[in-house]
């Protein structure tokens, strides 16, 4: 038996869509009521009586616990099935944000974010693998892009939306509003996703050839009839016939149980991942996932403390404006890591005789290299030297590319080396990459108090061209002799 998409990827557009989108939907509900809370953070600050480093807690837990739990929940879809842990968490997290939107303490909030990131960690890496299980390969690149942009959409449309609903309402209003739209979002979950596990036979929907030949055999030498390619093709389409799997209906769908996989236990699919920790493609794709998320989300924790205190002054309605940038950056890294990329991977395997190399994907991460790597420096500089907005606003527009041109591009590139594993070497790669951004953000506020901006910032330029840089140096020449010698490797427990 082997893990293979969702019914040979037969079913309907509209319902592959509808699917695919209630899930992109809660990614960004997730980082829309989490993140969105950003340019509340100075204002928080000051209600609940927090040190900015204090009040910073409430997106930096969320953001380790997102990382921890995919190597929770993803066991357990591959095990129990994908289906029943979406709804489950989906209400979870409705109910996490009642109960953030009545918190009357800032303990009690921060736990809320933290059990809310909990139930949304589940889309991370499971999110990414229902791509496969929907889509031809074809269309991953342009369906893993829209995917990111739906997870970096909640950190750069939740804190725009935010900062008004501060502003005329409060920041408990923010929380409502994502209340109703998880609620929403749950009955399309319920409703309108398939469990997308499938197993197969690995001899299912192949002739038998052995039994189609003896049959042609036994027909030539009864003299009978001749044996023509007709009576060939009839047999050959009647085995096939028998061995295919009738389709569920809708109500059918809707069941939480789906049976379990055979021969194997829960204790082993939780085990299962860590050993692919050896495979480079993993690695490189958890490291520049990881560095491009400590950018983005450091410019989403300093912002408000810089923005709304002198000399600038705003307020939060207009702090949360930088999220334009941010948006238009995260489009267009998205479209630049999916579309972009499937069209030149088209392009490479017709002058490569029809032959696609995953490696294709990576040419291009040298948009996102150069891109984000200035913004750094724009940023950085325009804080020190207390320069004109405008600088932020650019330099964090450049930053935002990274958060989807990089993972967009390098975790296709992971599913088409791993394909018949890469629910878990997703999973690897959305765990560590939000525990080692964890480890880089906690200290991110005492880090530019004692250093500087300019300093902080080019710091992290220069780790972030250096690990994107290097791996395109290794895996571009010499990644299709890796995977060769790694497809011989018997890691996989």
């Amino acid at each position: 038996m082997r893990l293979h998409t969702l019914h040979e990827l037969d079913r309907s557009e509209g319902t592959k869509h509808v699917a695919f989108f209630s899930i992109c939907a809660f990614t960004f509900l997730t980082n829309y009521a989490i993140g969105g809370l950003a340019p509340a953070f100075y204002l928080l600050s000051i209600e609940f009586n927090k040190t900015p480093s204090e009040t910073s807690d409430l997106l930096l837990w969320p953001i380790l616990v997102l990382g921890v739990f995919n190597f929770f929940w993803v066991p357990v879809a591959n095990y129990f099935g994908k289906r029943p842990v979406f709804v489950f968490a989906s209400l979870l997290l409705c109910v996490c944000y009642i109960w953030g939107a009545c918190a009357d303490s800032f303990n009690s909030l921060l736990w809320s974010n933290i059990v809310a990131a909990f139930a949304g960690s589940s889309t991370e890496a499971l999110g990414a693998s229902i791509v496969n299980d929907l889509y031809f390969l074809h269309e991953r690149g342009a369906k893993m892009g829209i995917y990111m942009n739906f997870i970096s959409g909640g950190n750069t449309i939740g804190p725009l939306i935010c900062g008004f609903i501060v502003t005329g309402l409060s920041w408990r209003w923010h929380k409502w509003i994502a209340v109703i739209l998880t609620g929403l979002n749950f009955l399309t979950v319920l409703l309108f996703v398939p469990e997308t596990r499938y197993y197969r036979d690995e001899n299912q929907n192949v002739v038998d050839a052995r039994g189609a030949n003896s049959s042609f055999e036994e027909i030539s030498a009864g003299g009978e009839q001749k044996a023509t390619g007709d009576s060939y093709l009839e047999a050959s389409a009647e085995i096939s016939t028998q061995a295919q799997i009738p389709k569920k209906t809708w109500a059918q769908e809707l069941s939480l149980w789906s049976g379990v996989p055979p021969n194997t236990n829960l204790v082993k699919m939780f085990l299962r991942p860590f050993p692919m920790f050896a495979y480079p493609c993993v690695v490189y794709s958890f490291l520049g996932y990881a560095v491009s998320l400590v950018i983005v989300v450091a410019v989403n924790i300093l912002n408000s403390f810089v923005l709304q205190a002198p000399p600038y002054s705003w307020s939060p309605s207009i702090n949360g404006l930088i999220n334009i940038p941010g948006l238009i950056g995260n489009v267009l890294g998205a479209y630049a890591g999916g579309w972009l990329v499937d069209v030149f991977c088209d392009w490479r395997a017709r002058k490569n005789h029809g032959v696609f190399e995953p490696e294709s994907r990576l040419y291009l991460l040298i948009l996102p290299l150069l891109i984000t790597g200035a913004g750094c420096l724009v940023f950085g500089y325009g804080v020190e030297q207390t320069m004109h907005w405008t600088s932020m606003f650019f330099g964090y527009g450049m930053i935002s590319v990274a958060l989807t041109a990089v993972p967009t591009t390098t975790m296709a590139y992971v599913s088409d080396c791993v394909l018949p594993v890469n629910s878990d070497a997703l999973m690897l790669v959305n765990g560590s990459k939000n525990i080692v951004a964890f480890g880089f953000l906690y200290g991110i506020i005492p880090w530019v108090e004692q250093a500087g901006y300019v300093n902080c910032f080019g710091t992290q330029a220069g780790v972030y061209v250096a690990i994107i840089g290097l791996g395109m140096l290794l895996l571009i020449p010499f990644g299709a002799k890796i995977r060769h010698n790694q497809a011989q490797w018997r890691i996989i427990l």
